[in-house]
C-alpha cells in the first residue's frame, strides 16, 4: 500500500511538472494529433488529384516517326491523347525530366504492318522516375487495347473467330476489401507514424524526469526519502506512459475527425471508434516499451544531452519493420505477433484493413509484448537502486 501511495504520488508531481511547462505540454500533446492527421490528409489529397489529373487529362505524348504510323496516330488522339513533335535529343529531354517518355516509331513500321507482321513499337522512358510511371503505364495500356482490337479485325478478315486466339481466358477477382483498397495509402506511413508516436510518446517527460533531474542535482533529495525506489521510479513510468496515451487518443481521435471532415481521408479510410479501441489496445505495449526503455537509457546519462543523443537510433526502430517488408513481404504468421515493432505493424495493417485479429493472435501479442514491458521495467528499476544514480556529474 505505502509502494502504491509513492508512485501515485510520484506521478502527480511528475504530471504536475509536466503541466507547468505549457508550451512543453501543447508539444507534447498537441503536435501528434495536428501534424499526422494532417500529413495523411495532405498526402492523400495530392496523391488523389495527381492520379486524377494524369489519369483525365489529356496525354502528352511525344511520338517520334508519327508519318509511319498514321492509323495508330489518329486512334491515340481519339483516345484523349495529344500527340506533339519529339524532342531534338530525346534521351536528354527524359533525363533534364523536360518530358515523361517518348513513343519511336521505326521506317518499318508500315512494311510490318502490311504484311501482318508484329510492327514494332518503342516506349522510351525512364523507370526510376517515380512522376512518370502513371504515364507510361496509361501509354502500354493504351497501346495493349489498340493491338488487341486491330488483331481481332485482322482475323474477322480472314473469316477466323478473334476467341480462337485465345487458348485460355482468363477473369480476375479481385476480394480486396473496401477498407483495404482505401487503406492503400495508411499501409504504408500509418503503421510507421502510430509506432513513433507510442514508442516516444513519453520520451520528454521521462527523460526530464530522469537525466533532467539528475542534471539540476534534484533527484538526489528524492532518492535520500525512505519512498521505495522501485515505487519512485514506477511513478514516473505511469505518468509518462499517461502522458503517451494521451496524445495517441488524440491523434486517433483526429484522424477519425479527419475522415469525417475531409472527403479525400474519408474515401481512403475508416476510423471507427471500434477501430480506435484496437489501434490503442495494439499500441499500449509498445508505449510502456518505449517508456520503460528510456527510463532505463536516460538513468544511466549524466545530462540531458546525453539522454537525447539516444533519440536519433531509437527513431530508426520502428523504420525497420517497414524496409523489411517493402523488400521481402512475407505472410502474417504467430511468431511475428512475438517480435516488436513488427507484431505492431501486422496488427495494425490488419485495422486498417478491416481483418479480423483471433483470440490466439491476441494472445501472443499482449503476452511477449507486456512481457517485454515488464522486463524492461525490472531492468530499468534496478538501475534506480544503483547509488551512484544520484551523483551528478
Amino acid at each position: 500500500m505505502k509502494s502504491l501511495r509513492t508512485l501515485l504520488t510520484v506521478m502527480r508531481k511528475e504530471l504536475r511538472d509536466l503541466f507547468r511547462d505549457r508550451r512543453t505540454v501543447a508539444l507534447a500533446l498537441g503536435l501528434g494529433p495536428i501534424l499526422f492527421p494532417l500529413l495523411m490528409i495532405g498526402i492523400g489529397t495530392l496523391g488523389e488529384n495527381r492520379d486524377r489529373e494524369l489519369n483525365e487529362k489529356p496525354l502528352q505524348l511525344p511520338v517520334a516517326g508519327r508519318e509511319n504510323a498514321p492509323n495508330l496516330i489518329a486512334w491515340l488522339q481519339g483516345q484523349n491523347v495529344e500527340v506533339k513533335a519529339p524532342p531534338a535529343d530525346i534521351a536528354q529531354a527524359i533525363a533534364r525530366q523536360d518530358e515523361d517518355m517518348v513513343l519511336r516509331i521505326g521506317p518499318d513500321f508500315a512494311r510490318k504492318w502490311r504484311a501482318g507482321e508484329p510492327a514494332p513499337l518503342e516506349v522510351v522512358h525512364d523507370s526510376s522516375r517515380q512522376d512518370a510511371q502513371v504515364s507510361v503505364a496509361r501509354l502500354n495500356k493504351l497501346l495493349a487495347t489498340y493491338g488487341s482490337q486491330v488483331g481481332s479485325l485482322r482475323l474477322l478478315a480472314r473469316g477466323v473467330s478473334p476467341g480462337a486466339a485465345a487458348s485460355i481466358q482468363v477473369r480476375h477477382t479481385d476480394l480486396i476489401t473496401p477498407e483495404a483498397k482505401r487503406g492503400r495509402l495508411l499501409a504504408t506511413l500509418l503503421p510507421y507514424l502510430l509506432i513513433l508516436s507510442a514508442f516516444i510518446g513519453g520520451a520528454h517527460l521521462i527523460m526530464d524526469a530522469t537525466a533532467g533531474e539528475r542534471e539540476r542535482q534534484s533527484l538526489e533529495p528524492l532518492l535520500a526519502t525512505p519512498a521505495p525506489r522501485g515505487a519512485v521510479v514506477s511513478g514516473k513510468i505511469a505518468a509518462a506512459c499517461l502522458v503517451a496515451l494521451a496524445s495517441l487518443a488524440l491523434t486517433l481521435l483526429a484522424f477519425k475527425l479527419g475522415a469525417l471532415l475531409s472527403p479525400t481521408v474519408g474515401r481512403q479510410m475508416q476510423v471507427s471508434f471500434a477501430a480506435i479501441a484496437q489501434l490503442l489496445l495494439i499500441l499500449l505495449p509498445m508505449v510502456f516499451i518505449g517508456t520503460t526503455l528510456l527510463t532505463y537509457l536516460a538513468a544511466a546519462a549524466k545530462s540531458m544531452k546525453e539522454a537525447q543523443s539516444h533519440m536519433t537510433w531509437l527513431m530508426l526502430l520502428p523504420m525497420l519493420p517497414s524496409f523489411i517488408l517493402m523488400v521481402n513481404p512475407v505472410k502474417a504468421q504467430w511468431w511475428q505477433f512475438a517480435v516488436p515493432f513488427l507484431a505492431q505493424n501486422q496488427m495494425i495493417l490488419k485495422v486498417v484493413r478491416g481483418e479480423t485479429i483471433d483470440a490466439s493472435q491476441w494472445m501472443v501479442y499482449l503476452v511477449c509484448g507486456f512481457g517485454l514491458a515488464a522486463v524492461l521495467w525490472f531492468a530499468a528499476s534496478r538501475r534506480y537502486q544503483q547509488e551512484q544514480l544520484a551523483i551528478s556529474a
